[in-house]
């Protein structure tokens, strides 16, 4: 069945990982899918690959002129916006290791841009609408030096219910916040998978499903929320010699 035929959904960061998933997930249901990314080589193999149905713009989500030429280049070509997914972002550093610039910088591809986006979409946005905020569990536990996307996550997190709230009646907004996600196809074994309640690694299907059930009349009583999807491994304490992890100093 094509879920969302003749839909239309903005993926932000969609040339690699789980927006890739996430782009792939979208257009092999039925919906036409614009995607932004800093990855040209990325992104113009992903629209290769899908013909019309993905349409890549190349461009920095941080720099608000992009995005001003991103939404003129989208409406220039859709009446409306059915689903804006805003899972790009990255990790410049945090107290020890990243600049005044830096930490910036991350928020305004984490934040800034998702709060614009959404900004610029509202009057496009179509009866039944969905806005999906990328999280990560890194707004709720962090390791050290990962100060500019911990507080980026967090961020997107009460930007999240933040619009949920403003949109009411029009358009539901949620996030998910993924765990451990293996997005380079790598295989995990013992400990690694052992440590999760689930017992493997998460993979970029596993939010990208999640992306398309939000987006979905099954998720229609269902707004401001944030979902983690972590294999429970943010219920789960770890200590030396469990599950075969070692601490070592």
């Amino acid at each position: 069945m094509k879920e969302f035929e003749n839909r239309t959904a903005i993926v932000t960061g969609g040339a690699k990982g789980i927006g890739r998933t996430i782009v792939k997930s979208f257009a092999e249901t039925g919906a036409s899918v614009i995607v932004i990314d800093t990855d040209k080589e990325c992104g113009d193999t992903l629209s290769k690959e899908y013909g019309n149905e993905v349409l890549f713009y190349h461009g920095d989500i941080a720099e608000k002129e992009t995005l001003d030429k991103f939404t003129d280049f989208i409406f220039s070509k859709f009446n409306s916006i059915d689903f804006l997914i805003n899972n790009a972002c990255l990790m410049k550093g945090g107290l020890n290791t990243g600049t005044y610039e830096d930490f910036n910088f991350v928020l305004r591809v984490g934040v800034s841009a998702p709060f614009y986006l959404t900004q610029k979409c509202m009057p496009y946005f179509s009866e039944g609408s969905s806005v999906v905020n990328i999280s990560s569990t890194r707004a709720f536990m962090s390791q050290q030096n990962t100060e500019s996307y911990t507080a980026a996550k967090g961020g997107i997190n009460a930007l999240t219910h933040g619009m949920s709230i403003t949109l009411a009646g029009k358009t539901r907004v949620n996030a998910i916040a993924p765990g451990w996600i293996e997005t380079r196809g790598q295989e995990w074994t013992g400990a690694d998978n052992a440590q999760q309640p689930v017992g493997r690694v998460g993979i970029t299907k596993d939010i990208a499903d999640m992306v398309l059930y939000l987006c979905s009349d099954k998720a229609g009583y269902i707004t401001g929320q944030t979902f983690i999807i972590d294999g429970g491994m943010t219920k789960q304490m770890i200590y030396h010699n469990d599950f075969g992890w070692e601490y070592k100093v």
